[in-house]
């Protein structure tokens, strides 16, 4: 209950008191004491008439700018004062994060229009509220002026932009456009801007059905190029087994060969060997080991050559 109602009350219950004295002094006929009730009946009727009025209270999250006879003179924060009523007033400001929910419409680079929402949210600086009042009269009319420089810094920044590039960067659209209302409102407002957010954008049904149509065509054609794709990188690996196979076999014979080879060259390198190490004396002795005992004097081949073998009288 405010301080106000419960002393005008007390006030009241006085007056009330008063009369009833004064009503039953004059039937005591005192007059005296009757007339001195009146007048604490009067000047407790006057009391009710100012003292309640005359308590403000400003709640927390609140500030007010007093104005004595229509002049404002000072803020006062949160707390209970006595201000005479019939001077002082008193204009409220909610010091409390204010959100603004805008819609307006835009128009992209290319001339695409869109509707776009918005929310807006600023706080009013506790120590410039009496500028506040003094410039602007109220917070709604400042809260106006804001909302007018946000909207035109969304436009000039969405203008810039391409219809598909603000579809494709939506999220990044945001601080773009925060960051340029900030930069125009600055300190001169006497405000803060806590966030800016575009909650929505919105083209027109033929502009989305185009985009759909050119995503679902985009999509298709990547569908086939991936596919494209697939089947020549199985192609290449397919081809590229096979060429691995085929290098494989040519090692292989190329091994073969060359085993070969250098078996036939031991083989004649050993044949070589056994020819240079046969000398008369051992062919002799071959021959010799071999023979029955008859040996005829000459031997005559195919070619009608005659060969004599040779005697050692000795070896008889």
């Amino acid at each position: 209950m405010s301080i106000g109602i419960i002393i005008g009350f007390i006030i009241a219950v006085i007056v009330l008191a008063a009369v009833v004295a004064a009503a039953l002094n004059f039937k005591k006929k005192n007059s005296k004491a009757a007339v001195a009730c009146i007048c604490v009946a009067l000047v407790g009727a006057l009391a009710i008439a100012v003292v309640p009025l005359s308590f403000k209270t400003v709640q927390t999250g609140e500030v007010a700018v007093v104005k004595h006879l229509g002049l404002a003179k000072e803020v006062k924060t949160p707390g209970t004062y006595f201000s005479f009523w019939l001077t002082d007033t008193y204009d409220y400001y909610d010091t409390k994060v204010q959100n603004v929910d805008i819609v307006t419409a835009s128009y992209s680079s290319d001339a695409q229009t869109m509707n776009v929402q918005m929310t807006l949210q600023y706080q009013v600086m506790n120590d410039k509220v009496l500028e506040v009042a003094n410039q602007y009269g109220s917070l709604e009319t400042l809260q106006n002026r804001i909302q007018s420089i946000a909207i035109e810094k969304t436009k000039s920044i969405l203008s810039s932009y391409k219809a598909m590039d603000i579809i494709a960067n939506r999220a990044s659209m945001s601080p773009a456009v925060e960051k340029a209302i900030i930069d125009a409102v600055g300190e001169e407002y006497f405000v803060n801007i806590v966030a800016v957010v575009l909650t929505n954008i919105d083209f027109s049904d033929a502009f989305e059905q185009a985009v759909e149509e050119k995503m679902i065509a985009e999509q298709s054609k990547l569908k086939a190029e991936y596919e494209n794709e697939t089947k020549v990188a199985q192609a290449e690996a397919e081809a590229q087994a096979k060429l691995k196979a085929a290098e494989a076999e040519i090692e292989i014979a190329k091994a073969e060969a060359e085993a070969k080879k250098i078996a036939a060259e031991a083989e004649a390198k050993a044949n070589e060997i056994i020819q240079q190490s046969l000398t008369d004396v051992i062919l002799r002795e071959k021959y010799l080991e071999k023979w029955n005992g008859e040996l005829p004097d000459v031997l005559t081949g195919n070619d009608n050559t005659s060969i004599l073998i040779p005697f050692d009288e000795n070896e008889q």
